[in-house]
């Protein structure tokens, strides 16, 4: 696998999700070809992501292709350097996940995002779960938090929840009423 331009593959590929998704092709399992799937595996993606940012990209019109590509790379940086490029074989299931108004420090939904950020981080979430869907995005909007941010604060605080509470909290306090 070349490393030097993997991020103009990266764009092809999604480029081509969306190009997919709007025709009306939704079996993503269908859009790339054995070479694509394979760098795809490579990086530690999941071919539900490329559908997932497809999905969201024709309907609600985000995230955008630089949204997408930042969190993927922090996921890729993740799984060559930690993982050394072997997938985990654990998958995080909707029903562990902290329900949706669960809150942490009194911060609703940061439970649940910071579960959903660990497991995008260590490639553990199934498909019916995306890392970034419309609830993430408001959460990470409320607190003026970039996703790809969020996830390197994560990945910086694995086994340490109150720094991240503390992050989100410094952050919130920042942004004007």
């Amino acid at each position: 696998m070349k490393h030097y331009d993997y991020q103009d593959r990266f764009k092809e590929l999604y480029d081509k999700s969306v190009q997919r998704f709007r025709a009306g092709e939704t079996d993503a399992s269908k859009w790339f070809d054995e070479d694509e799937q394979a760098f795809i595996a490579a990086n530690g993606w999941r071919l539900q992501d490329f559908f997932d940012y497809a999905e969201d990209n024709v309907g609600p019109g985000e995230p955008s292709y630089e949204i997408a590509q930042s969190i993927e790379q922090v996921r890729r940086d993740y799984f060559l350097h930690m993982q050394n490029g072997v997938p985990s074989a654990n998958k995080l299931s909707p029903d562990e996940l902290p329900p949706k108004p669960a809150a942490l420090d009194g911060i609703e939904w940061l439970p649940r995002i910071i579960a959903k950020a660990k497991g995008k981080i260590t490639g553990e979430l199934c498909d019916d779960i995306m890392y970034s869907c419309g609830g993430d995005r408001k959460f990470l909007k409320t607190h003026d938090i970039h996703p790809a941010e969020f996830l390197r604060v994560v990945w910086a605080n694995m086994e340490n929840d109150q720094g991240i509470i503390d992050f989100v909290k410094k952050r919130s306090s920042a942004v004007p009423a």
